[in-house]
């Protein structure tokens, strides 16, 4: 019910913002909006100036006097809004007979065409802008001051990559790195596309080790794959009736020790969980200032029923930014995750990452957002601005039926200077309208068999 709460909150919230921006462009363009909805499908209940508030659907969906009806549909999984004449989801083409009105969408000047459809983006993005600037502004950044890493362990992605436990990384190609920020922002974002070349100090000798932008990709899928050093795995939430709370472990708890082997982080936890099913692990868990002894039998789906984490234990720094300086602030954590979302959808076209690894669908976001959401307000808004971001980014690329589709058609049409006929376009659409269910289907699938 959580996911379903949150999923519901998340889309509603960034579905308003980017069918809102469509609304207000198409109203200071002087166009007539006949719907403004949130979800598709049938009617379920809706608002305008003629009818006043009702249920279902309506008999037309305007009212020849230019009132917008601003309704609620079914599927709860996006949103529109039809401007008078303009091909769309909708697929009317009623209006192509007569003659373009003044304030149809087709009768308008090239730039208010681009500017009604490329609105919905700058909403998403103003979003995801704001609210990186006022978690910069109100909460700073945390920096953990070490660039050492904890534990590796083997088989695991940091493995892969040539790391070892304790290695203390002192540059990425040939920058410098003082702090964990420093780190992740040179190893994710600043070189995007190639592998990365990193030096680094393992037992008191230098070397150099390169990294295949393949594994960096893969470790991305799992948040960050490498962990700063020193650190500790806690107890977070103890479900009832779960074997943990059979066990006697509680919220709180530093797990220390578990199956014969010290843990460094909760991957190890879950790792060591999934790999004896059934079996009765022998943990320590260190509560306060005593240490105690349990035995915890995970279940036959390789859970024991604990939400934990790694929390870093070392030096940290606590930055703030002023007012303008957050907003700079934010204008470079939307740069960096941009980057490394054409990055991510780089190597998907070719073919260096699985497009199940790079995308999730309803159930993927409802996850997150109910898990981002449990750990507090201030992760929850950051989890909607990385969400708001890609769907500016995913909007604007030049697929049919997408803001970047439409885009180019209005870009066409103002270099040919006339209308491209109104078939060619339903056809375009519908194309694009087939191709778009064939992904969220398949998106939807992963997203299930993933669980």
């Amino acid at each position: 019910m959580d996911y379903i709460v949150y999923f519901v909150i998340t889309i509603g919230i960034l579905v308003f913002v980017h069918e809102f921006g469509h609304f207000a462009a198409a109203k200071l363009s002087k166009m007539r909006v006949d719907v403004f909805a949130i979800g598709f499908g049938k009617r379920l209940l809706g608002w305008n100036k003629l009818n006043g508030f009702t249920f279902g659907d309506l008999a037309k969906d305007w009212d020849g006097q230019g009132h917008t009806d601003y309704r609620l549909c079914l599927l709860p999984l996006g949103g529109y809004v039809k401007i008078a004449g303009m091909v769309d989801e909708s697929f009317d083409t009623k209006f192509a007979a007569e003659e373009p009105k003044p304030y149809e969408f087709r009768a308008k000047s090239t730039p208010a065409k681009l500017f009604v459809i490329t609105a919905g983006v700058m909403m998403n993005l103003t979003l995801a802008v704001l609210i990186f600037w006022g978690i910069n502004f109100f909460q700073g950044k945390q920096v953990y001051r070490t660039t050492t890493i904890s534990n590796v362990e083997k088989g695991s992605i940091a493995a892969d990559a040539g790391f070892q436990t304790r290695d203390k990384i002192l540059s990425v190609n040939g920058k410098k790195v003082t702090d964990w920020d420093e780190l992740v922002d040179n190893l994710m974002f600043r070189n995007s596309s190639a592998d990365a070349k990193v030096e680094l100090e393992r037992a008191g000798e230098k070397l150099s080790i390169k990294i295949p932008r393949k594994i960096i990709n893969q470790g991305l899928q799992k948040e960050f794959f490498l962990y700063p050093y020193p650190a500790k795995t806690i107890v977070g939430e103890v479900l009832k009736n779960s074997p943990a709370q059979d066990a006697g472990i509680k919220p709180g708890d530093e797990i220390i020790y578990m199956n014969n082997s010290f843990v460094h982080s909760a991957e190890e936890v879950q790792e060591i969980v999934k790999t004896n099913k059934s079996k009765h692990i022998p943990v320590i868990v260190l509560r306060g200032n005593d240490t105690v002894r349990v035995s915890v039998k995970p279940s036959l789906e390789g859970m024991i029923g604990i939400k934990h984490g790694t929390i870093f234990t070392g030096i940290k720094e606590q930055r703030t930014y002023g007012f303008f300086g957050s907003i700079t602030q934010a204008i470079v954590n939307v740069g960096q995750y941009t980057v490394l979302t054409l990055s991510t959808l780089k190597n998907v076209v070719v073919g260096k990452l699985a497009f199940n690894q790079a995308f999730g669908g309803p159930v993927k976001i409802a996850q997150y957002a109910a898990k981002s959401a449990d750990t507090g307000i201030s992760t929850f808004l950051y989890f909607l601005a990385m969400l708001s971001l890609s769907l500016a980014i995913i909007n604007i690329l030049p697929f049919p039926v997408l803001d970047g589709g439409h885009f180019v058609i209005i870009l066409i049409e103002g270099l040919i200077k006339r209308e491209i006929p109104i078939k060619i376009k339903v056809a375009i659409q519908n194309t694009g309208f087939v191709l778009l269910l064939m992904l969220m289907a398949f998106i939807i699938y992963s997203d299930i068999i993933s669980l």
